[in-house]
């Protein structure tokens, strides 16, 4: 395994050499996977002819060694040429110098003007290969993992007074703290900042730091992992960032966009359980198209992927461990899940799933949930039937999950007219937040099923 290197560049190099390294032991794997599937085939129509059944088992016996033995040297020079390209990466990284930007500076600029740039192809594909097997990039330790980190401007915190004090010269008493969605950064908060803001660098961070006063701060993380996981690491790191901040905290906001909305109810979760000390200023949580009750298009990968594997022949088993072998935050998506309880001791591919944890909402907190459709009327029928594209209004308006008896009051509002994406960028999106902000929102209370 490789180590964290000085240089990000070469850090990064050497985890894509490791995933494709992943890819080609995958693929051995699935290609044994598609001779025993077959020969199983085989051996289940000559074994019901009771003359050929021990000849056929007794080629079989000698087709396995043949196949084993070809495939155990495809492994073994596999590894060979890992282990020189491993020492190949190790001694171009202590060849070259030092890099010269901190560590902590971010590379990306939050702007919608970067333009088809190597640096945002790069953050867009490590995003996107987090979201897909972030849990196993974390579990390898490979450097393609995101950890998790909060960014003030372009930099990322150190989360300590020096280092908060240093990254944030002009701290307010009020913070709004941004958690993107699966499979992307946060750079995805100025995304169509030009077209719809008439400024590059204008995000919901920026907009209401210069109307409200509010100091941003966004967060990076792995949606590979599970949303409990990421919420508990949010939770912590809040912590930290309020304990840091140079100001006494007097209000706190959390705005999550697709899953980002449920890291932030699991952050809150976490929180409550462990007693921390900023739940006391959090006055409101905003989920922007967050699938509280579960995601259509995973509950149509859990199901295609459940099937696929329950047929064997190596058309349908091949492809149904491909599709199985999505990672966790994804499947996490499938109910809304929240919390530890979820996914321990239980089988994330299976057929029939245990019912999600109830999770209460925190006390005194004000929670709004925005859902969206593509259609611009809101009660269309085709808008009501797939939502902003992604997640249905019902989902992501809070409820209700059917015969639930607990509920709780959430303030909601469905947007005609903005696709999935949007939601975190979209002008009346911001109209609608900003209000709530300033205390001039007046969304009637819905009650709405807990989940």
């Amino acid at each position: 395994m490789l180590r964290r290197m000085r240089d990000p560049r070469l850090s990064a190099l050497a985890g894509w050499k490791a995933l494709v390294h992943d890819a080609f032991r995958l693929t051995v794997d699935l290609v044994e996977e598609g001779h025993e599937s077959t020969a199983r085939q085989v051996m289940r129509a000559l074994g019901a002819i009771e003359p050929l059944r021990a000849p056929a088992e007794a080629v079989d016996g000698v087709r396995r060694l043949v196949t084993r033995g070809s495939l155990g040297t495809i492994r073994g020079v596999h590894r060979v040429v890992e282990v020189v390209t491993d020492a190949a990466v190790e001694v171009a990284a202590a060849a070259l110098p030092a890099p010269d930007r901190p560590a902590s500076e971010a590379r990306l600029p939050m702007r919608s003007d970067e333009g088809v740039s190597l640096r945002l192809v790069s953050d867009a594909a490590v995003a996107f290969v987090n979201g897909a097997v972030g849990d196993h990039l974390h579990a390898r330790g490979s450097p393609l993992a995101i950890a998790m980190s909060l960014r003030h401007g372009d930099r990322y915190l150190e989360l300590d007074a020096a280092g908060v004090r240093d990254a944030v010269p002009g701290a307010t008493s009020k913070i709004a703290v941004f958690v993107h969605g699966l499979g992307t950064t946060e750079w995805s908060w100025c995304l169509h900042a030009a077209e719809y803001h008439g400024d590059p660098a204008a995000s919901f961070g920026t907009m209401l730091a210069r109307d409200l006063g509010y100091t941003p701060v966004f967060v990076r993380y792995n949606g590979g992992r599970h949303v409990s996981e990421n919420g508990r690491d949010l939770a912590s790191r809040i912590e930290a960032l309020v304990a840091a901040w140079p100001v006494p905290v007097e209000e706190l906001v959390l705005v999550g966009h697709s899953m980002g909305g449920l890291v932030a109810r699991s952050a809150c979760e976490h929180g409550r359980r462990a007693a921390h000390a900023w739940l006391a200023p959090l006055r409101r949580v905003f989920s922007l198209g967050t699938p509280h009750h579960g995601a259509d298009l995973e509950r149509l990968g859990h199901l295609a992927g459940a099937l696929l594997e329950a047929i064997d022949t190596p058309g349908t088993r091949i492809p149904g461990r491909l599709v199985n072998g999505r990672s966790a935050g994804v499947k996490d998506l499938r109910h809304g899940s929240l919390v530890d309880e979820d996914w321990l001791g239980r089988d994330p591919d299976a057929v029939v799933a245990d019912r999600p944890s109830e999770v209460p909402l925190i006390d005194g907190v004000r929670y709004y949930f925005l859902s969206a459709t593509i259609t611009e009327d809101p009660t269309h029928p085709l808008g009501r039937l797939v939502g902003d594209m992604l997640v249905r209004v019902g989902s992501a308006s809070g409820g209700p999950r059917g015969g639930d008896p607990g509920a709780f009051p959430i303030r909601t509002h469905c947007f005609g007219g903005i696709a999935h994406h949007a939601l975190q960028c979209h002008p009346d999106v911001y109209a609608r937040v900003r209000a709530a902000c300033a205390g001039e929102d007046h969304l009637p209370i819905v009650e709405r099923s807990g989940g």
